[in-house]
């Protein structure tokens, strides 16, 4: 049984001010949580309809009904779990090694992806402007499976960062040097932009390095790529000489 203040409050965190007030934020589906369960989030509840997670404490945990698990999920069709976590102070900004820095991005699928990305290229730092949407929006946590509690994300003034960082800063645009014969470096931030309108013209204002990836078709009529795959091959380029 789930109580009507916990449904209120539950359901009150799929806004960002809440979610602030609070400190809390919610994350749904077996693998997300075990994958939380097992960072540095701290959990402060858990609502399941399955005999499930027993290593976690009973005091913490609830066995509801699918019928109040509705009640509760951000998600078309519920998963069988839903957790509570807290949300941790920001950890301070990892200024070496290979950085991405999001411009404006708005959409939580792209920046769940972009996240999941970090984690796979092994990126231990992502910079967000203040613009980009919330990391702890349901969106965006589903979206992560997970990638959340292995990536260090701060939100920060993007252009007071990029103008005091001692890092070299590569942007993305159209007219770049192609990635493909770019002598690229293992330390950097490369800046990624809004999903509509690019890199603002304030942040390209301080980018000296110029980065595009060409297009290869025949008609060459696609104008742009999504964010998040633009950010996959940028960082799969990036890492190449690595490996």
């Amino acid at each position: 049984m789930v109580s009507k203040n916990q449904i209120k409050l539950i359901t009150s965190l799929q806004q960002k001010k809440y979610r602030i007030n609070n400190q809390m934020f919610f994350a749904e589906g077996v693998k997300v949580i075990q994958e939380l369960l097992q960072s540095n989030f701290e959990l402060e509840h858990l609502y399941t309809t399955q005999f499930d997670f027993e290593d976690v404490l009973e005091s913490k945990k609830s066995l509801i009904h699918e019928n109040d698990l509705k009640k509760i999920s951000a998600l078309t069709t519920p998963n069988t779990c839903l957790a509570v976590f807290k949300i941790p102070a920001e950890n301070p900004v990892i200024d070496s090694g290979l950085i991405i820095a999001l411009d404006d991005v708005r959409d939580p699928g792209n920046l769940g992806t972009i996240l999941r990305l970090c984690d796979w290229f092994g990126i231990e730092q992502l910079i967000c402007s203040k613009e980009t949407v919330d990391i702890y929006n349901p969106k965006v946590v589903q979206a992560t499976m997970g990638s959340i509690g292995r990536v260090n994300v701060t939100y920060v003034d993007l252009l007071e960062y990029i103008s005091q960082t001692n890092l070299a800063v590569f942007g993305t645009f159209m007219d770049g040097e192609n990635i493909y014969k770019s002598n690229l470096p293992q330390e950097g931030i490369v800046i990624m932009g809004n999903e509509a309108n690019g890199i603002s013209s304030e942040i390209e204002s301080v980018i000296k390095n110029r980065l595009s990836i060409p297009r290869f078709g025949n008609l060459q009529k696609t104008e742009s790529l999504n964010v998040a795959t633009a950010t996959g091959i940028i960082l799969s380029e990036f890492k190449r000489n690595q490996a």
